[in-house]
């Protein structure tokens, strides 16, 4: 990708139409746009949570993440090229596992709720989930890579596990805890 940016509005997009890193145009509204601006937005929402306070780990992961789903945006962006590579995936599944091994077994479903910095992974967590659903919606109109797809499966439960990670977060020594669902129903199940 030679070619920078040096001039945002070009106003060749007028007509609906944008141009890809080949350097053809396509409509604003195919579904590798579609995907592209699923990853942007994603990108742009772990941009808000690296805003909050975090542990280090945490923030490490989550701008290599960045990095990577610029990586991805790339990658789409021209037809047929590869720039996020397979050692993306392995990354995002050796920090589940660091992450999930430190967490207490879950037993109950939990709201995308608790610290702010928690609800934004769950946030960032939703809109992987929509990434992925828009590349998998491209992948069976164009060929792609397996690598895409399995990114931001990954990533999304990777949110999932950092959203529990940064709800036991806290800088005064206390340790926080999930927001668990109250269901009516299963508490009633539990006093039959």
């Amino acid at each position: 990708m030679g070619n920078r940016l040096t001039q945002i509005a070009t106003r060749t997009g007028d007509g609906g139409t944008t141009g890809l890193g080949d350097n053809t145009r396509v409509s604003k509204n195919s579904l590798r746009v579609h995907a592209m601006g699923e990853v942007d937005e994603l990108n742009c929402h772990i941009g808000v949570l690296l805003c909050e306070d975090m542990p280090e780990i945490v923030r490490t992961a989550l701008v290599e993440i960045q990095h990577q789903l610029f990586n991805l945006g790339g990658e789409l962006s021209i037809p047929g090229f590869e720039l996020l590579k397979a050692q993306a995936v392995l990354d995002l599944d050796e920090a589940l596992a660091h992450h999930n091994e430190a967490l207490p077994k879950l037993q109950e479903f939990i709201l995308p709720a608790g610290s702010r910095a928690a609800a934004l992974a769950h946030v960032c967590r939703t809109v992987a989930r929509r990434a992925e659903r828009a590349v998998v919606a491209l992948g069976n109109e164009d060929a792609l890579k397996d690598a895409p797809r399995q990114y931001l499966n990954r990533l999304s439960d990777l949110m999932f596990v950092l959203a529990r990670v940064l709800n036991r977060y806290r800088t005064d020594g206390t340790v926080g805890d999930d927001v668990y669902w109250k269901s009516e129903r299963m508490a009633n199940l539990g006093s039959v």
